[in-house]
């Protein structure tokens, strides 16, 4: 593989290097710039496989670099100083991204996954764009990577999320369903301030979508697609409490 690493700090990109040599030496760096200018001239030279990516440059932001180039067929790899709205933004559209300093672990998981899901979804970046301007809007979209493609959904369009081993099923009002290569916990997490609620170990559950709760059988929700989804012991009472607030 062949990475080029556009960052406007010299130690960045020679720390990065020195990571990629020693922990991936399968990629070849063919390039490195410091700007959006200089990354733009170099990539009218080459056709890297993976570009490592700082958000905020000198002259401009890593979405600048992306506009000039619509067509960029490269893995694209933010690398970001650790922010809390920055962070939310990447989960929200599972863009790969790595924290500075860079934990060579995940540099090499990252590199890893490039190889098998080349290329990226043009949907994905621009909604970690809409997100990362908007820091204080809670956001309304999220990318579901499968094996095959990614989603963009709407979130208030998703009724409910199950778990199938460390992978996601999820169920929209549509009646789609969409198998996602990550495991339930990690959505739980992005999730929870849409008014979902883990109402059971394998089921998460948008609480907007419930008809009603049922006490027989140990206590499940009939949902407004008519799914019924049991309710785990010790979450009995805290779904009850949320549903008497609805």
């Amino acid at each position: 593989m062949t990475a080029i690493i556009v960052e406007d700090m010299p130690q960045a990109i020679q720390v990065l290097e020195n990571d990629l040599a020693t922990y991936c030496p399968e990629v070849q760096l063919i390039g490195t710039a410091h700007s959006i200018v200089g990354a733009a001239k170099l990539l009218q030279q080459v056709t890297p496989d993976v570009i490592f990516l700082d958000i905020l440059l000198g002259d401009g932001t890593g979405f600048d670099l992306l506009e000039i180039f619509p067509g960029l067929n490269a893995r694209i790899i933010f690398v970001t100083a650790s922010d809390e709205f920055a962070l939310r933004a990447f989960r929200y559209a599972a863009v790969d991204y790595l924290l500075k300093p860079v934990d060579p672990m995940q540099l090499k998981a990252a590199i890893q996954r490039a190889k098998t899901h080349p290329g990226g979804s043009r949907e994905s970046l621009h909604l970690l764009q809409e997100t990362i301007a908007r820091p204080d809007v809670l956001p309304s979209r999220i990318s579901l990577h499968t094996a095959e493609r990614i989603v963009v959904a709407e979130i208030e369009h998703i009724v409910r999320c199950e778990a199938d081993g460390n992978n996601t099923r999820f169920f929209l009002a549509s009646g789609e369903k969409i198998f996602v290569t990550k495991t339930l916990k990690q959505f739980d997490q992005i999730l929870e301030r849409h008014h979902f609620v883990r109402v059971h170990q394998s089921h998460l559950v948008n609480v907007r979508y419930v008809r009603e709760f049922l006490k027989k059988d140990g206590g499940y929700l009939l949902l407004k697609n008519n799914d019924q989804i049991p309710v785990s012991g010790r979450k009995k009472v805290e779904v009850l409490e949320i549903l008497e607030r609805m």
